[in-house]
């Protein structure tokens, strides 16, 4: 980490509703932990990532088995309202 220019705390990026997203989506998370030193639950912060991406993509409205898994390895999550469509979170204590 670059001492004179810390990563951001938050980030954020969109994504179309594609296949390709869910690895851009994975792969934009992973870079995001990397920079930040907190690899120790990497690997179900990522799983959480593409469960959610696709839920996403393939589902839209309803919840899936996706959100399961999310609700059981997150720390904290939710949906909140964009326009247009939504927007699903998680969060993980390290």
């Amino acid at each position: 980490m670059n001492e004179t220019n810390p990563p951001s705390a938050q980030r954020e990026r969109f994504y179309r509703r594609e296949r390709r997203s869910v690895p851009a989506a994975r792969q934009f998370v992973r870079e995001a932990v990397i920079d930040w030193a907190l690899c120790d639950r990497l690997d179900d912060v990522l799983l959480c990532v593409s469960e959610l991406a696709t839920n996403a993509l393939v589902h839209g409205v309803p919840p899936g088995r996706g959100l399961m898994l999310v609700a059981a390895l997150a720390d904290k999550w939710g949906v909140g309202r964009r326009d247009p469509g939504k927007i699903v979170w998680c969060e993980f204590v390290i």
